[in-house]
């Protein structure tokens, strides 16, 4: 019974996977139809594919978003996609870019090597030189590094986060250290609905009941990312939120936070441990809840949650860099 179970629950993890992974690829294709979605139709010009890593492989290229109307250098972000470490793309969150190019800002749009094929710390390690390149490319592309903005939604969330920690404690990690050898810290992080602890997803069913679909969906993000790891691996910077926990005082000082999640997101709990957490250490930050709003809902931009979210993130970027 056991065996069956298992194989039960394999299959129903299969199906789930499958349909979530095709939901958000065929919805970022439609959108990309609708007139609207044309980047020049809203001053923004996109140069695509450029190489930020040494391999030159589909896993380390990126967009850049550049906003026409501005000739003086602009705020840079570096946008971290989502999709539990194992799905999407910069092609898939194109809406991210240009929303944010929009406003003003050059937007650098990333892809990392993904899970399970290549497990933690890959992304991390890709998301260091992705980091370094725009630290020292920027000025190419109108950009000034010198005012880095982070920013992802899920798990891009739980990666700008702990990239900011590299940027701001002396890490172990070679990746970290290319991060702080850049001797620049984001002037903000932005993580969305972020996963920020990945290790022991069963404490999701500790808290409150949970659907097994959305069960299976976290536990997939813990085994995909971490799964295939050697034993005795480092998981720490898999999980942001407990570093900031621990109430440790960082070399450099942490930049402002904006944390938006909906109440209906599995992920809440998170965001609201990564608040606390930066709370006790004094860090600015702000959390924003958003009632009845699922996972990720501030993508699907045409709903007024999502507006009211991403009015909320301008306000926060403006006042933070000073633009407006």
């Amino acid at each position: 019974m056991r065996a069956e179970l298992s194989r039960s629950v394999r299959i129903r993890r299969a199906v789930g996977a499958f349909f979530v992974d095709n939901f958000f690829q065929g919805s970022s294709r439609l959108a990309q139809l609708h007139p609207s979605s044309r980047p020049d139709k809203h001053g923004v010009e996109v140069v695509r594919d450029i190489a930020y890593g040494r391999r030159g492989k589909r896993e380390h290229l990126l967009d850049v978003y550049l906003p026409r109307a501005h000739k003086e250098p602009r705020p840079a972000i570096l946008y971290v996609h989502g999709g539990g470490f194992r799905i999407l793309s910069k092609d898939s969150h194109w809406v991210m870019g240009l929303g944010y190019a929009r406003r003003g800002y050059v937007v650098f749009v990333v892809n990392y090597r993904l899970a399970p094929k290549f497990p933690y710390p890959a992304a991390l390690e890709d998301c260091a030189d992705a980091y370094a390149w725009v630290v020292e490319n920027a000025g190419r592309y109108g950009a000034d590094p010198s005012r880095l903005i982070l920013a992802g939604e899920s798990a891009g969330a739980n990666l700008v986060t702990s990239m900011t920690i590299a940027s701001t404690y002396e890490r172990s990690e070679p990746w970290a250290k290319r991060i702080f050898s850049t001797g620049i810290v984001p002037k903000a992080t932005l993580p969305a609905c972020g996963i920020h602890q990945v290790t022991d997803t069963e404490r999701f069913t500790r808290r409150r009941s949970i659907p097994s679909y959305v069960f299976d969906r976290l536990q997939e993000v813990e085994h995909s990312y971490l799964g295939a790891c050697p034993d005795g691996t480092n998981f720490e910077m898999a999980d942001p939120v407990c570093i900031l926990e621990k109430g440790e005082k960082p070399v450099r000082e942490l930049p402002p936070f904006f944390l938006p999640c909906g109440t209906r997101d599995p992920l809440l709990d998170d965001t609201r441990r990564l608040g606390t957490a930066l709370d006790k250490l004094g860090v600015r930050n702000e959390v924003h809840i958003f009632p009845g709003e699922v996972h990720a809902f501030h993508a699907f931009v045409w709903r007024s949650a999502a507006r009211k979210c991403w009015t909320e993130t301008y306000r926060f970027l403006d006042d933070v860099i000073g633009e407006r």
